[in-house]
């Protein structure tokens, strides 16, 4: 006689085998329970359930504005220290008592026991989004809805607490709107603030577990622009020995696991005169991302299979690469735009087939795209001594690329009114 013992220790409790996703399993708790229980721990049924995360609770402890002046651009962005603005936003968990209330704050350090989670364990995700100063004098979000989405599947994945999305989009808007006027002010449009929404495991004790302390920070700082590379991005394409993400791990989630192992080859390639590393998986030589960039392609499909124009990127179904916003406005945008034009591809595609294109005068332009980079040009992928020299175009861009970027840029800077762009505020 065959017996089945429960294995996660709650009684009552239904057994089920995770049989195919840890992190599916997780995702549906979460929309069934809300975040009690989001990372492994269950609140006792006799005391009171855990507090969400609520945007409304936040308290504000303004920074004196005159105390710190407003650097231009290139100067902060020149030093080794990122330049954040006068304020961020904290908020702590804890398994017993959930979420406190967040708090708005003057930027400064943060406190940590030498024995917390996130410095042993890598118990840490972010995410990366950016604030617009538009044309129209509007301080703008891109898609932040997304980004929060993808930073709860990220902390679901890593066995941090969970959160509706919506609340930390409030905080995100928030920020925005206290920091946004001074730090990015009407007289310069055009331009924009990186935001850095974060959560680290805090608990102060070794041992691999699931932590039950948290950090939830988010930040406002400078950024150098880095889509606009003179003569376009050149790419290496990876050592043999390395991946940066494989099936049945975390490569489709925003951690920092994902980017330390990744600098030892990206040193070696800059060192070459390169700019970053295409990523290969497998022995078939997939193209995954370009650094920590979704990379795409243009090429004119062969004869034999219908001689069409596609953009061509690596899809999401086998959780390689980052669902990233960035990607998938690209994608959507140029289904919608460009019809009849040009076919939009999600597709594994290998480096063979990147240098067939190019032997065979079909290859057309590449480009990385995501939030660092935005929408960068390539003109160069190096794969095992032999160059694919990619063309580019007028304005070191090439017309697709160009033309999507402009689209793209449009809706963050207000020149098109579109669904994508939100207007920050404190609601």
């Amino acid at each position: 006689m065959v017996t089945h013992t429960p294995t996660n220790g709650h009684a009552g409790e239904q057994d089920v085998d995770l049989t195919s996703s840890a992190l599916d399993h997780r995702i549906a708790e979460q929309a069934a329970n809300g975040t009690n229980g989001a990372n492994g721990h269950h609140a006792n049924g006799h005391a009171a359930a855990p507090a969400e995360l609520d945007a409304s609770k936040l308290t504000i402890r303004r920074a004196d504005p005159a105390a710190r002046a407003v650097p231009d651009e290139a100067t902060a962005c020149s030093g080794n220290e990122t330049i954040c603005t006068d304020h961020m936003i904290t908020c702590v968990w804890n398994v017993s008592t959930g979420w406190a209330a967040p708090e708005l704050k003057p930027y400064g350090p943060l406190s940590l026991m030498p024995t917390a989670s996130v410095l042993h364990y890598a118990t840490e995700c972010f995410e990366g989004l950016k604030a617009y100063r538009g044309f129209d004098g509007k301080l703008r979000l891109f898609r932040p809805d997304l980004n929060a989405k993808r930073m709860l599947m990220s902390t679901l994945r890593i066995s941090l607490p969970g959160f509706d999305p919506k609340q930390v989009e409030r905080l995100i808007s928030t920020l925005v709107a206290v920091d946004g006027p001074k730090w990015l002010p009407a007289d310069r449009p055009g331009s924009f603030l990186y935001l850095r929404p974060a959560m680290i495991g805090t608990q102060p004790q070794l041992g691999v577990q699931a932590p039950k302390e948290a950090l939830l920070f988010i930040t406002a700082s400078f950024m150098p622009r880095m889509d606009s590379m003179p003569g376009g991005l050149k790419l290496h394409t990876s050592p043999e020995d390395m991946v940066r993400a494989w099936a049945g791990g975390f490569g489709y989630a925003k951690v920092g696991a994902n980017y330390g192992p990744s600098l030892l080859a990206t040193n070696e390639a800059r060192a070459r005169g390169f700019g970053q590393i295409l990523w290969l998986y497998g022995p078939e030589g997939y193209c995954t991302e370009a650094g920590a960039s979704n990379f795409f392609v243009v090429w004119r499909a062969r004869d034999a299979d219908g001689g069409k124009l596609q953009l061509v990127t690596a899809p999401l179904d086998d959780r390689l690469i980052l669902d990233g916003v960035t990607r998938r406005s690209i994608v959507e945008l140029a289904r919608e735009r460009l019809v009849g034009e040009l076919e939009v591809v999600e597709r594994k595609y290998t480096i063979d087939e990147l240098l067939d294109a190019d032997r065979e005068g079909r290859l057309v332009e590449a480009f990385a795209a995501g939030t660092a980079y935005f929408i960068c040009p390539v003109s160069l992928v190096h794969h095992r001594g032999k160059d694919v020299q990619i063309p580019l175009g007028k304005g070191d861009s090439g017309r697709y690329t160009a033309k999507i970027k402009g689209w793209m840029g449009d809706i963050m800077y207000g020149n098109e009114q579109h669904p994508w762009g939100i207007v920050a505020s404190m609601d």
